[in-house]
């Protein structure tokens, strides 16, 4: 028998047979993966809704000069455009994730069988197998089950998805949603996490540090295992050289770049956390959940640098009342223990200064040494200070009530001791560090724009972070004189003008609403007699002030001031309003103070000018009310009907809203001028430090006193400063709104104030006079003692020129 023929003949059908198993196989593959498709595919998510995808990004408040000033949202993300992005960082990431991107399809089999064999040769899969097409169909589409079935609809989407996009498209997307480890999704976050800069300004080491976060962004990010990332950052380098992207040189002096990074929190530009807080609660009523997520960018009308210094100013202001009533002690008391270890102590000291905040700029810090020229202290940051005994502690009083302070200590061991928590301060004039305290007082500031009622800066307390509380809008507070304005106001234009004699005397009421006899008196505890209407609300004499609301009537007042914005709902119906008894917020007190400045009309405040959706479509606008005089204004008559101002501008520009006038704008003017006295010469006079005369303003002081106020106004800005404590303490006897508040709008309106403009001209219906500054009458020719004084022309003063006496207090019911 030839047994080669038939080995041959064997082997023959035995290849046939495994050919024809094999083709049968494979069929079998492909009619089940076909079929595995048909069953799959109808289910599969439509790729080009990738075009339209809505990534979380958080809500940005922005000042009006596009300073950030807060953000909301639980993922950190800043979208870039396939344009912005580096091509270091591009070639870093192919390097790590899919060097064959822009060649494949969507799959690259390649890349599967070398991430396969990878895994056989050395137990680590160290390159990908997905491609970055199948990883953005998994972190957009699907879960992270690891099952067969999700990964072919991985596949599948990857093809279709290629179909969909383009190549910068994918990338785009890759690149924007991938999480990166502390909050941070997308490269741009992560570059601002762990670098503090954007992704643009990094060098190689870091894009390759960043590329290399995807494979485990928990555990692996630079943060958190910078060991671990080194290694993964130094295999990419190598992949890179490799590749051809980077020389062999480089690559090693790169690789011995240490880990450069740190933690980086927001970058805020403005510190304005009151003003981010009302534009998150306004947000959410507007949007819902999705303000936190769906990227609105959020344009106030917050004027960056001007917030800066009402922030700037007030903490200073706070601080300098603080001074004034001395040093409270420690915080805290934390003395070795007999028990512990040295070691043991600093460890102490430590967790106690890791859970104190920084209060508006003021560091905590604990007492580690004492010797007689000073104290040794330590930080937050376990960074070693010095406080001289010379110069600094040696000066400070202690406090003892709110109107004593102790005399100052003899020695350093009378202020201080071992283990005290303290708040130290650096002073950037002397270029040392200086023992501080953070006030009890609270404060509040907010300034407008008369015209339009934009908020232009708004700080609601001492610090955010001490307490959420927003006195600037929600602490409602008794402004005592600083209501005078508006009386007054009130009574020009019922008649009494600013040179009208009113008796500044004793005066005991008992109409009030409880059983007490009320005997008000002026803050010096004097009386006056007859007084000029100007001269009461120049130095703000209030017996002058009731006698004005008892002949203007209650009802009559209360009307008014309604009218003027004021809420009047609950105001007591009795003469302690002309004392200002009846409690508003700050905001509210300026915007009626911004009908002073603006000539009589109406404004509301507003915060958010414009919105913008991630894409920077604009989504709302504001429309304010604006105080336009020249609206008002007959200019020409066509047919014996008069046109406005308005009528014949021709401009392209939208019509404006216009604010309704409440003020007579003849009474606006008088009362202005009056309120130029103040600081000219009046209870407001320390403001004359800023040299200008375009100001004009009130102070206020409650019982107590409890509260401080200060509210003034140029042409361009009005701006209301308050001071006082939270539960109503009194803040001491020699405290009033010249002294606590008024400094807090000094400073600010030093930095805020555009350059000096001209006030309001007189307008028509007004008519200025000389009269004699003893009896308020009009003379002739210029005799001594006279004075000029404006009147609306249907108020004139009588004259002295028939020889009769001043008028009398008892001849003011003759002006009803």
């Amino acid at each position: 028998m030839n047994w080669d023929r038939i080995g041959s003949i064997l082997d023959l059908v035995l290849t046939r047979t495994l050919s024809v198993g094999l083709a049968i196989l494979g069929c079998a593959a492909l009619w089940w993966l076909a079929g595995l498709y048909l069953y799959l595919s109808p289910n599969l998510p439509d790729a080009d809704t990738l075009r339209d995808v809505k990534l979380q990004t958080p809500m940005r408040v922005m000042s009006s000069d596009g300073r950030l000033i807060g953000q909301f949202g639980e993922q950190k993300r800043s979208p870039l455009t396939f344009d912005q992005i580096p091509d270091t960082f591009i070639n870093a990431l192919l390097a790590a994730e899919d060097d064959q991107f822009f060649e494949h399809r969507g799959v690259d089999l390649l890349g599967l069988a070398r991430a396969v064999s990878e895994l056989i040769a050395t137990g680590q899969k160290r390159s990908g197998g997905s491609t970055l097409t199948m990883q953005v169909a998994r972190n957009y589409f699907l879960s992270l089950e690891r099952t067969f079935l999700r990964k072919f609809n991985e596949i599948l989407l990857a093809l279709e998805i290629e179909r969909a996009l383009t190549k910068a498209e994918i990338f785009e997307l890759y690149v924007n949603r991938v999480f990166l480890g502390h909050r941070a999704y997308g490269f741009e976050a992560a570059a601002q996490t762990y670098y503090g800069k954007s992704l643009a300004e990094l060098s190689l080491a870091q894009h390759a540090m960043l590329a290399g976060i995807p494979k485990a962004p928990s555990r692996n990010n630079p943060l958190s295992n910078p060991e671990a990332g080194k290694v993964r950052r130094d295999w990419i380098l190598g992949r890179m050289a490799s590749l051809g992207m980077i020389d062999v040189s480089l690559r090693d002096a790169t690789r011995s770049q240490p880990v450069s990074a740190a933690y980086f929190g927001l970058q805020v530009e403005v510190d304005a956390d009151y003003v981010a807080e009302m534009v998150r609660a306004e947000m959410l009523d507007r949007f819902g959940s999705g303000a936190y997520s769906d990227g609105y960018v959020v344009f106030t009308t917050v004027d960056g640098a001007a917030q800066v210094s009402a922030r700037r100013a007030l903490i200073d202001g706070l601080r300098t009342y603080d001074r004034r009533h001395g040093w409270r002690g420690p915080e805290q008391r934390l003395p070795p223990l007999p028990d512990e270890t040295a070691n043991q102590t600093s460890e102490r000291w430590a967790v106690a200064l890791a859970n104190m905040p920084v209060i508006a700029d003021l560091a905590p810090a604990v007492v580690v040494a004492l010797d007689p020229q000073g104290a040794d202290v330590i930080d937050k940051q376990g960074a070693s200070h010095r406080l001289m005994w010379e110069g600094d502690l040696e000066s400070i009083r202690r406090f003892k009530t709110e109107n004593i302070t102790e005399g100052r200590a003899a020695t350093i061991e009378d202020l201080l001791t071992v283990g005290d928590l303290i708040r130290i301060d650096w002073d950037d004039q002397e270029d040392v560090w200086r023992l501080a305290q953070v006030p009890r007082a609270q404060a509040a500031l907010v300034a407008l724009d008369p015209q339009d009622g934009a908020i232009r800066a708004l700080v609601g307390g001492m610090g955010f972070e001490l307490s959420k509380f927003n006195r600037a809008t929600q602490a409602r507070r008794q402004p005592g004189s600083n209501f005078k304005a508006f009386l007054y106001a009130a009574a020009l234009e019922y008649g009494i003008t600013p040179a009208t004699l009113i008796n500044d005397a004793p005066i005991v009421l008992d109409n009030l609403s409880s059983d007490e006899i009320w005997r008000p008196e002026n803050d010096s505890g004097r009386f006056y007699g007859p007084t000029r209407l100007r001269d009461a609300l120049t130095f703000s004499r209030n017996l002058v002030s009731i006698r004005v609301l008892q002949r203007l009537g209650l009802n009559r007042f209360i009307d008014y001031v309604g009218n003027l914005g004021f809420n009047t709902e609950g105001m007591a119906r009795n003469l302690t309003l002309a004392l200002g008894t009846h409690a508003y917020t700050p905001l509210e007190i300026a915007t009626g103070y911004s009908v002073i400045a603006n000539g009589g009309f109406r404004v509301e405040p507003y915060l958010i000018e414009r919105i913008e959706d991630a894409s920077g479509n604009t989504l709302y606008e504001a429309d304010p009310w604006i105080a336009c005089k020249t609206c008002e204004e007959p200019v020409a008559e066509t047919a014996g009907e008069p046109l406005r101002m308005e009528d014949i501008l021709q401009t392209d520009a939208p019509p404006i809203r216009e604010a309704p006038r409440v003020m007579d704008a003849r009474a606006s003017f008088l009362v202005a001028s009056m309120l130029g006295d103040v600081i000219r010469r009046g209870t407001g006079r320390r403001a004359r430090v800023l040299e200008r005369d375009d100001l004009a303003g009130k102070t206020g002081t409650t019982n107590g006193p409890r509260d401080a106020w200060f509210s003034g106004f140029s042409p361009a800005l009005v701006t209301t400063a308050w001071v006082g404590f939270d539960d109503y303490s009194l803040l001491g006897k020699r405290e009033f709104g010249g002294t606590a508040a008024l400094p807090i709008w000094i400073d600010f309106m030093r930095d805020a104030l555009p350059p000096e403009q001209p006030m309001a001209p007189m307008p028509s219906g007004v008519v200025r006079l000389r009269i004699d500054r003893e009896s308020g009458r009009r003379v002739a020719g210029t005799p001594q003692g006279s004075m000029f004084e404006y009147f609306l022309e249907e108020f004139l003063p009588g004259d002295t020129s028939d020889g009769e006496s001043p008028i009398g207090t008892d001849e003011l019911d003759d002006l009803f």
